[in-house]
């Protein structure tokens, strides 16, 4: 099936504003080495849009909560609850991943793998990325690119209810995330090479951390203070 003309020109100026945005944030660090400028500005967009994908959370909850009073205390339920919950969800969901590679806060062998050398850390890196990583996200590329060019020619609605919100646009976020996670993806591949020739992990933006995380820092700096 051949593209939908304003699904394909929606999806590649949002590309072209995400790639953008990237050389504009990495021309405002002047005092920074270009390279490194480069790896901040990509954090840079995966955070802001991970941050305003979080708001999604808000939307969700009042939905709900409308819902439950409609439900029990109107004794009218509404026909668009579950959809948008659904949706709403999906968006976070899905434009949170970007932001959590950036962060290096996806789930792994931590027990294991903070144990190693940065290098080793790195080396294995890079390998699950080229595995894994890249051939499951190009997959997702395509599979979602397909699929939501579909939705679009049909201007697809939900099936979940009667007269069904507009479900297409949301399925249009599939390529568009696929895209954001390969260029978060190249990023990270480009830290794994720094750390393996110097040793060590190159900075990244943090905003948060997990509370497990700091209690670890804490301890290793207590133990190296009376060490020395």
């Amino acid at each position: 099936m051949a593209p939908n003309p304003l699904f394909l020109s929606l999806l590649l100026g949002s590309w072209a504003l995400v790639c953008a945005a990237v050389l504009w944030l990495m021309m405002r660090r002047a005092g920074t080495d270009r390279l490194m400028a480069l790896l901040l500005a990509v954090d840079d967009v995966s955070t802001l849009i991970g941050k305003a994908a979080a708001w999604s959370i808000v939307v969700l909850t009042l939905a709900i909560c409308y819902e439950v009073f409609a439900r029990y205390i109107l004794q009218a339920p509404t026909m668009w609850a579950f959809d948008v919950s659904y949706m709403l969800y999906g968006v976070l969901f899905m434009l949170a991943g970007p932001y959590a590679l950036a962060r290096n806060g996806h789930v792994r062998g931590d027990f294991l793998y903070r144990e190693w050398p940065p290098r080793t850390q790195a080396k294995l890196d890079l390998v699950l990325y080229f595995v894994f990583f890249f051939p499951g996200i190009l997959a997702l590329c395509y599979a979602g690119f397909t699929f939501a060019n579909f939705s679009w020619f049909i201007f697809e609605r939900s099936a979940n209810s009667p007269n069904g919100p507009y479900v297409f646009p949301f399925k249009s976020l599939i390529p568009l995330v696929g895209g954001l996670m390969v260029v978060q993806g190249l990023a990270e591949v480009v830290r794994c090479v720094l750390c393996i020739r110097t040793g060590e992990w190159p900075p990244r933006l943090h905003d948060v951390e997990e509370t497990e995380k700091i209690i670890l820092e804490q301890a290793e700096a207590a133990k190296t203070k009376g060490a020395a």
